[in-house]
């Protein structure tokens, strides 16, 4: 941080005390969409979330485009599971049964970073263990 204290307003403060409870992911979408809106770079706070945010989600390569969705392991709720994957797929129920019975197996190849994120998102809540490669 800087060497000299900076006050802020009370409205400031709230706005700071709001973006403490963010984590590092959702700030650093918050500083992309400000760059793109504002028409600015905030190179080195990017930068340091973007530090922080590869520590938390080491499968996210920097440049890396295409992810496969493997589940690893597919807990306690299954049905919840077969249901996720069958939404991430498109594949019947069946299919996707034999995906889960399968596991360690692979969901989806060739994902985009934003779809692999959401599908892990919605196989996680559903109960599963899933790796994004």
């Amino acid at each position: 941080m800087a060497d000299k204290e900076v006050k802020l307003s009370a409205a400031q403060t709230k706005i700071v005390d709001e973006l403490n409870k963010l984590s590092a992911l959702e700030l650093s979408q918050i500083v992309k969409h400000l760059e793109g809106e504002w028409g600015v770079s905030a190179a080195a706070p990017a930068a340091a979330v973007a530090a922080v945010a590869a520590e938390a989600a080491p499968a996210e390569e920097e440049g890396k485009t295409e992810f496969t969705i493997n589940l690893k392991e597919a807990g306690n709720q299954k049905v919840a599971v077969i249901k996720a994957v069958k939404e991430i797929t498109g594949l019947g129920l069946g299919e996707a049964k034999a995906i889960v019975d399968g596991v360690p197996s692979t969901v989806k190849e060739k994902a985009n970073k934003e779809e692999a994120e959401n599908a892990k998102k919605l196989l996680e809540e559903a109960g599963a263990t899933v790796e994004l490669a």
